[in-house]
């Protein structure tokens, strides 16, 4: 079904201004409330716009956004998460880290450490730890999405189901607050879900925006995790639902207490 002129403009005004209401919508053109408040639900139901209280607003995901951007958006919160991931891995250990911008700076954070294995289906982890001395640096086999060199796939996922790797360290494109860590591509949620599958310790790496953003695949839930590192605290529920699972929270590292 497509687009009619009015809801063309509306998406339009959204992409201009990020948000519209109702009532202004109405003087605009000329029809009811409750034909705009059916344009919104339309849009929303089909993923191009987000309901908020007498309007809608732009849906802003992750996948829109090019990946240099995502990696220049909240960077200095991203190198403490870095940071604070890379206190929990030991010296002589095996680690796995997967696709993303704040996986990439938990990377840099391991350069100091000593007699790592390092696995990796992130293209720029390798480049990061190409040059350091570790015990193996191990990239994973399968189709590159040039996108943002991640290498995902069946065969990327056969390729892990080969290993058992001490710690494990994911990204997420979207958080809920009920707990549930998701993502875009279903392609790379399965590597993802076999990434956590095959690690004895399992980390999730995610900055306090990663709660604004929706997305479709479910990767796994926080129970299912050791830890979960932010930059911030997390909405209660979410803080609720992890704590009831076993999993800490990290919001600091050991130099900040």
């Amino acid at each position: 079904m497509t687009l009619n002129d009015r809801q063309e403009q509306i998406i339009d005004e959204l992409r201009t201004t990020g948000k519209v209401d109702v009532e202004t919508l109405v003087t605009r053109f000329g029809v009811t409330a409750q034909t705009i408040r059916r344009d919104l639900g339309e849009l929303c139901a089909r993923g191009l716009a987000s309901r908020v209280h007498g309007g809608a607003k732009r849906f802003f995901s992750t996948s829109s956004i090019r990946y240099e951007e995502r990696r220049a958006s909240n960077n200095a919160e991203k190198e403490k998460i870095g940071q604070i991931a890379a206190s929990l891995i030991p010296d002589d250990c095996s680690v796995i880290l997967n696709i993303g911008t704040t996986t990439e700076q938990v990377a840099h954070a391991l350069t100091a450490h000593r007699g790592l294995m390092v696995i990796s289906n992130n293209m720029n982890v390798i480049h990061i730890l190409r040059d350091v001395a570790l015990k193996e640096l191990v990239i994973v086999g399968g189709g590159v999405r040039q996108s943002d060199g991640a290498v995902i796939g069946d065969e990327a996922v056969e390729f892990i189901s080969r290993y058992k790797v001490d710690y494990a360290v994911i990204g997420a494109s979207s958080i809920d607050v009920d707990g549930s860590i998701l993502d875009f591509d279903c392609r790379e949620v399965a590597v993802s879900r076999a990434i956590l599958r095959n690690a004895r310790t399992r980390i999730l790496v995610a900055d306090h925006t990663k709660f604004e953003r929706s997305a479709p695949v479910r990767i796994c839930d926080v129970s299912e995790l050791d830890y979960v590192v932010f930059d911030s605290p997390p909405p209660d529920a979410f803080l609720e639902r992890a704590n009831s699972g076993g999993t800490q929270i990290l919001t600091k590292s050991v130099t900040d207490e």
